[in-house]
């Protein structure tokens, strides 16, 4: 069997790449225990110094796994979702993230802790939380109103429609928006640029840069997965998220 996370480190890039093509790359349990520890490990490792995370030209990921949802109860401290998006937000070298086709829920999120992002000229973003029942998570109540303003963000979150590879560029989400087959090939490219620098200036740099928000992202991780957890046990995320699940005939 293939792993679903596939790592690949060459000098100084580890690359990670989602690798559960069947099911869209929705995010798991197991998974979030794999990208974790990976994570951690290359937290310590001092041959990794810049990090990439990718998924294949279709498809970035559909985010959560709903049926995974459907079994939880709440999300506390030792979940490993928490775990994987507490890890992500502190992760101390660089994370590009190279995405094309669907980035759905954290798909999405996952891109505002990223340090570069570059897009597929077939990409779509979604933040469908609302749509759910549910609230949004991974900071972005925080990070995405000052990403792209407050009356954008609303939109985005509460009418909860996809927006475009050059919709989110213009909004500042991006860094730049490539063709499908040269978006893995650049990303690689320029993370072994930053591999080649100096990695504790690379480090220190991001730290500062990151600085002002860190406490205040982790407080806000927490804080929305509470309200998170409570929404999940809720009727309308339960009402609306059996009804995706349904199968389609």
């Amino acid at each position: 069997m293939d792993p679903i996370i596939v790592a690949e480190q060459q000098d100084g890039l580890l690359t990670l790449t989602l690798n559960r093509p069947d099911k869209r790359n929705a995010l798991n349990t197991e998974m979030y225990l794999a990208l974790t520890a990976a994570l951690r490990q290359a937290t310590q490792d001092d041959a990794v110094h810049v990090l990439l995370i990718q998924g294949q030209s279709d498809c970035f990921t559909a985010g959560n796994d709903l049926a995974d949802f459907m079994g939880k109860s709440s999300l506390d401290a030792d979940d490993p979702i928490l775990q994987f998006l507490h890890t992500l937000a502190d992760f101390p070298k660089p994370v590009i993230a190279a995405v094309a086709g669907p980035a759905v829920g954290i798909g999405t999120t996952l891109l505002l802790h990223c340090d570069l992002v570059y897009l597929a000229d077939n990409a779509r973003l979604q933040l469908p939380f609302v749509e759910l029942g549910l609230v949004p998570e991974f900071a972005s109540s925080l990070l995405l109103p000052r990403a792209v303003g407050h009356l954008k963000a609303a939109e985005l979150l509460l009418l909860a429609e996809a927006i475009d590879a050059c919709e989110a560029l213009r909004l500042g989400l991006a860094n730049r928006v490539v063709a499908t087959d040269a978006l893995l090939a650049l990303a690689r490219e320029q993370g072994l640029k930053l591999a080649a620098k100096p990695p504790k200036a690379l480090q220190k740099s991001k730290a500062l840069l990151k600085q002002e928000l860190r406490q205040a992202v982790h407080f806000v991780i927490d804080l929305e997965a509470r309200a998170f957890s409570l929404a999940l046990q809720g009727e309308e995320a339960q009402q609306r998220i059996a009804q995706r699940l349904k199968p389609r005939g």
